[in-house]
């Protein structure tokens, strides 16, 4: 039997990769760069392991006042985005399997072939132990597909049936594909709902999550002059189209949309609070120096009432398409 675990399951460690003066960062203020990344690891290190990879460990590891759960490794990067180039976990009989899917650069778009190494090393330097690797030639993204931990994918026909991932295979190839890598007996499929400035062709992460196996928080736009509404509308009529393996309608939580963000050319950015990282004690969140930051914060509260909830200024971030999930990736126990 084969299962991808959901992101509140146990969690063995986060990976992070951190930019270096080869990656786009470079052309902008490196140093400023590394600050929501150098906050994001120190969040999850309070209670778990973080593997951090890096062009210069002792440069990387200089930035921080403890390096604990910390574990600097030098691995040759083309970007920082490793939610879509890193493992995806599974469980088989019981026992966590990696599996290596081919990263593209989000359909071509990016120079990716050092980041579609990155398992390979990690696994050659013995940083998984002997948790077994299964290489597979395949496209997929981390940040395209959502796990309820029972056999249901939630992911969005924009990106998985894009003709640049794969040659566009339609859904019934792809639910096949899913089914025999991460055991999905079901896919639920989102054809409505994007965001402005996101290259990954509406990645799931950036516009709808499970947060259990019955509840669903997604991205909604109450003002009707935004670029995003309509399509935001039909995304939440699916939304409530789709039922539970039990039949019953999902609980929906909508989150608010931020104020529109730009880039210095005038680019909207995009910003989410969709993307956000559930680990083993935490919730950490992006925010954006918005209004509706706390109204989140709020609603995650309520949510994870077990979990300490954790701010982090994600503004940088989304000047190079991404986000806190999109930073990381966790390793299932």
């Amino acid at each position: 039997m084969i299962r991808m675990p959901a992101e509140w399951e146990k969690q063995r460690a986060v990976l992070i990769s951190f930019p270096h003066e080869e990656t786009d960062w470079a052309e902008d203020d490196l140093e400023a760069a590394l600050s929501p990344f150098i906050r994001i690891a120190q969040a999850i290190t309070y209670k778990e392991a973080v593997y951090i990879i890096c062009k210069d460990k002792e440069k990387i590891s200089s930035m921080f006042c403890s390096t604990r759960n910390m574990t600097f490794i030098e691995i040759p990067t083309n970007d920082t985005w490793i939610r879509d180039y890193g493992y995806i976990s599974i469980k088989e009989e019981g026992e966590t399997k990696l599996l290596d899917f081919t990263f593209d650069g989000w359909g071509g778009k990016f120079e990716a072939s050092l980041d579609n190494s990155v398992n390979q090393h990690l696994h050659q330097k013995g940083y998984m132990g002997v948790t077994p690797l299964e290489k597979i030639d395949f496209v997929l993204e981390g940040g395209s597909i959502e796990s309820d931990g029972e056999g249901t994918i939630l992911t969005t026909s924009e990106c998985l049936c894009n003709p640049n991932r794969n040659g566009g295979l339609d859904k019934k190839k792809i639910e096949e594909k899913l089914n025999a890598y991460l055991g999905a007996d079901r896919v639920l499929w989102l054809d409505h709902g994007y965001l402005a400035g996101d290259d990954t062709d509406s990645h799931i992460d950036t516009l709808a999550r499970f947060v259990n196996k019955e509840t669903i928080v997604y991205v909604k736009s109450d003002k009707k002059e935004d670029v995003h509404y309509e399509a935001l509308q039909k995304m939440e009529e699916q939304l409530q189209s789709f039922t539970t393996k039990e039949g019953k309608p999902y609980k929906l939580i909508p989150l608010p949309m931020c104020e529109a963000k730009y880039n210095k050319e005038g680019n909207r950015l995009p910003a989410t609070y969709a993307n956000f990282l559930i680990t083993n004690d935490a919730l950490l969140y992006p925010t954006y120096s918005d209004k509706n930051d706390k109204k989140a914060g709020e609603i995650f509260k309520e949510i994870f009432s077990d979990k300490e909830i954790i701010p982090i200024n994600c503004l940088k971030l989304i000047e190079q398409g991404g986000s806190l999930h999109c930073s990381t990736m966790q390793i299932a126990y």
